[in-house]
């Protein structure tokens, strides 16, 4: 069989670049959680702020002195802004929010939950009727949420239950961001594409900064150690690797970084904050790593179907 335009080989590039998304953004939620949480200094918004403004500033000045194409046109401006909105207010900015009260592994467990989500709105957008393969996929990935979420909330007190609300929203709202991109991909270079959507994430976290009345930051030692790994692992080298394996990799190879996030976060969570690892949650995150495999697996099995045959 020869590849499909739809589905590039794997590159060793590429598969570097997940790496990176693997092993970094695992950790990112223990340095969220140590920014944000009470004593931190951070308040949530003013983090993602601070964050996302000094990552995008640097990888544009980066881009522009490499001689990359930094001016956009209004169609890419509008894809990249409304994909950054979407990808780090609403999927980081309510990551972060939640994380004043949730621990880190429970938030990543629930985040890990991005291909579930993704494969449910392609079914949509596609207008075909989805396998049973991955009917049945989604409906054992939405059950470890379920049983993730539902002991919670039906004991959580009212800011409780909105963190759960807003960890449950993120992926979704992330994963729209990144389908976007793939439906309506930009000329730009990943670095400049990964610079603009930072910098227009950045701008509607100065809006939710002061309408949400933030006090100033007032930074641990701690909190500063978090923020600044943030910056340059968590977005300035991890995000532009995320960017570049979704355009180096099939979409399923690119999207596993799932598999592995949750798993990372759930031990750095036990190890360094003493979060607890209960039979409840080892039995959520199985029942949604077995759903996102399951998700992998039908898009590999109809992508290969898809690949025309050799002559």
């Amino acid at each position: 069989m020869s590849p499909s335009p739809d589905r590039p080989p794997l590159s060793a590039k590429g598969l570097a670049h997940l790496s990176i998304v693997c092993v970094v953004w695992g950790s990112t939620y223990l340095a969220i959680r140590l920014a944000v949480r009470e004593g931190g200094g951070i308040p949530p918004f003013a983090l993602g702020a601070m964050r996302v403004l000094t990552a995008g500033s640097v990888l544009l000045a980066w881009g522009k002195l490499r001689g990359m194409r930094v001016r956009l046109t209004r169609a890419e401006a509008i894809t990249l802004l409304v994909a950054g909105l979407l990808m780090w207010l609403g999927g980081n900015g309510l990551v972060n929010w939640a994380e004043q009260r949730a621990d880190s592994s429970y938030a990543a467990l629930l985040v890990g939950s991005i291909p579930i989500w993704a494969a449910t709105m392609e079914a949509f957008l596609n207008r075909r009727r989805p396998s049973w393969w991955l009917v049945g996929s989604l409906l054992v990935g939405f059950a470890g949420l379920g049983l993730l979420t539902a002991p919670r909330l039906v004991d959580a007190g009212r800011a409780d239950a909105l963190s759960i609300l807003a960890l449950l929203a993120a992926p979704v709202a992330w994963s729209a961001g990144s389908l976007l991109q793939l439906r309506r991909p930009v000329g730009v270079t990943p670095l400049v594409g990964a610079a603009y959507l930072h910098l227009f994430g950045a701008a509607g976290f100065v809006v939710l900064f002061f309408a949400a009345r933030e006090p100033i930051p007032m930074p641990t030692a701690e909190a500063w150690a978090a923020l600044a790994y943030l910056i340059v692992a968590g977005s300035i080298i991890s995000f532009t690797s995320y960017i570049r394996a979704l355009r180096l990799l099939p979409t399923s190879v690119a999207m596993t970084y799932a598999y592995v996030n949750p798993v990372i976060a759930v031990i750095l969570g036990a190890i360094l904050l003493d979060e607890p690892i209960t039979p409840p949650i080892l039995a959520g995150m199985a029942l949604i790593l077995l759903g996102v495999w399951g998700v992998f697996r039908e898009r590999r099995r109809t992508a290969v179907e898809s690949e025309p045959a050799e002559a």
